[in-house]
């Protein structure tokens, strides 16, 4: 019993100590270490013509236009790479070999080094929009390297060679 007095006294007394400062600045720092700031939204910009003229853009593939927006094309999909513009510069994306093919060997799926992209469409609501041009209704969303979406709009997904 005399053993077990003591034992009860520092038992106490551990519980009710205040924390160290060394203490207080871990545990800020494991909280600031695990804070993530919200995920950066993207504003990609229309790919216009001179675009595709200088980085070589021609083949046979995927556009993105998103709905109510007279810029255009946002993402261009084909069968080895895809590409989006973002601050007046040409992203370059890798095609997911294993995500499911759309038409005119364009994929689904597009890994880059900042973004990636999914590309999707409504088979059913395919129009013919010219001699090799077909129009879906699709949706692209992008998202970041943490897998965060940053992007999402539906539109029109012209395919064709």
């Amino acid at each position: 019993m005399r053993l077990a007095i003591p034992l009860l006294i520092l038992a106490l007394a551990a519980c009710s100590s205040e924390p160290t400062e060394e203490e207080i600045a871990a545990d800020v720092a494991e909280v600031e270490a695990n804070q993530e700031p919200p995920p950066e939204q993207l504003e990609p910009q229309a790919i216009v013509y001179a675009d595709i003229e200088k980085h070589d853009l021609f083949g046979a593939g995927c556009n993105f236009a998103p709905d109510g927006d007279t810029a255009g094309t946002i993402a261009i999909a084909m069968a080895e790479q895809g590409y989006m513009k973002k601050d007046g510069e040409i992203l370059r994306f890798a095609a997911d070999a294993g995500s499911p093919e759309l038409p005119y060997l364009a994929r689904s799926k597009y890994d880059g080094l900042a973004y990636a992209f999914r590309l999707e469409l409504d088979e059913k609501s395919g129009m013919p929009s010219g001699d090799e041009t077909t129009d879906y209704s699709g949706s692209l969303t992008v998202v970041d390297g943490g897998g965060r979406e940053v992007y999402a709009s539906t539109g029109i997904v012209q395919c064709g060679a």
